[in-house]
């Protein structure tokens, strides 16, 4: 007997799958982990046409709408729709969730829709949007919509119930899928990419003001009075990455800090590093953090709006500091690198990051676990 495999549609407004944040990494997680014998597995990518580094296996049907704006193709997604006629349509990018929701009354009556959000919604309105009180209606209005929502950590889930308004029942954490054994061996490859005296520093992500760069590089002179010789390496790109070389100009510590770049496999700076730091405005839940537990690497980080004390539960590597404050930073900071790293021991007990845990989630909503949400 053939068995009826359900048609998925993973919507994704970039050109690639490839780098970014966790956020961006879930789709092609999920397209490599979820049994292709019980799906039919499309993707749809907005901007452009598919980059290197993808990760997109075979089988997937991959349809590029190449529109310069989300907005613009929203009308072209919705043709798509009719087309594929998926059973569930899934985006986990905040602004192509909203933009989603909003064409839902078009679609076929039985097409059911997942989201998932990756950041704390109403610190995110509040520090990185104009007219916050405007998109707040908007998000409150529009994710109602949404059959389920899948949240990056427990405390997005609370910030939705509680800020946006969205029911309980339709509301689900489920941690970032993370392929530990890929992670750990990826760290092995290559050599040491740290070379010369000093400890060494490094923080990674999209350089842009949620990820608190700036506050690092501001942390980075009290940090340098206790150890000299210690260096930064910032790994990642974005829109203010001029503006950090500017400042690391001004600050004067052009010797200790290096822009290496957007890595394909960050791992083993992560593994060789000293210490990770982590120091956001607002995270979700940083995927960063939750490698350096797989890598064994401690980490200093900001106690930000986000899911990061949920992390603190499984490791004591993890010290927090006050978000917003450089030099409550540099103490956290110093003071962790004074303890020499083969002195901390690091907690396994990490099970609910567990791959197979999140896939099982997954499966089971895309495979019939979605209540068809009232439009």
């Amino acid at each position: 007997m053939t068995m009826t495999r359900r048609r998925v549609l993973f919507i994704f407004p970039f050109s690639s799958l490839g780098g970014g944040g966790g956020a961006q990494r879930v789709p092609s997680t999920l397209l490599r982990h979820l049994d292709h014998q019980r799906y039919e597995f499309h993707l749809a990518l907005l901007q452009a046409k598919r980059g290197e580094g993808d990760d997109i296996p075979p089988g997937v049907a991959v349809h590029n709408l190449e529109y310069s704006r989300v907005r613009y193709g929203l009308l072209g997604l919705v043709k798509l729709i009719y087309k594929v006629k998926p059973d569930v349509v899934f985006s986990n990018i905040c602004h192509m969730n909203l933009a989603l929701l909003l064409v839902r009354p078009l679609f076929p009556r039985n097409t059911r829709v997942l989201i998932g959000e990756s950041t704390t919604l109403s610190a995110y309105l509040k520090q990185a949007t104009h007219r916050p009180k405007i998109w707040s209606t908007l998000y409150r209005l529009l994710y109602k919509r949404a059959d389920k929502i899948t949240c990056l950590s427990d405390a997005i889930k609370n910030d939705l119930a509680a800020h946006f308004a969205v029911p309980l029942e339709k509301l689900i954490r489920i941690y970032n899928p993370m392929d530990w054994e890929m992670v750990r061996a990826s760290s092995q490859l290559g050599d040491n990419p740290f070379a010369g005296e000093g400890l060494n520093l490094v923080a990674a992500g999209r350089f842009v003001r949620e990820k608190g760069i700036d506050l690092l590089l501001n942390a980075m002179p009290d940090v340098l009075a206790s150890f000299p010789k210690a260096r930064l390496t910032l790994l990642g790109d974005g829109p203010l990455e001029e503006e950090l070389k500017q400042q690391v100009q001004e600050l004067g510590i052009r010797e200790n800090v290096i822009f290496a770049g957007l890595k394909q496999n960050p791992w083993p700076y992560f593994k060789h590093a000293d210490l990770i730091v982590v120091p956001s405005r607002l995270d979700g839940l940083p995927y960063v953090a939750v490698e350096a537990l797989a890598v064994g690497t401690p980490m200093v980080a900001t106690d930000c709006p986000g899911g990061i004390r949920e992390l603190t539960d499984e490791s004591k590597w993890i010290v927090l500091a006050p978000p917003e404050d450089p030099k409550a930073l540099a103490e956290g900071i110093v003071t962790r690198l004074k303890e020499p790293k083969s002195n901390l021991e690091p907690s396994v007990q990490l099970s609910k990051f567990d791959l197979q845990e999140a896939v099982n989630e997954y499966d089971r909503l895309l495979g019939g676990g979605l209540a068809l949400a009232a439009k």
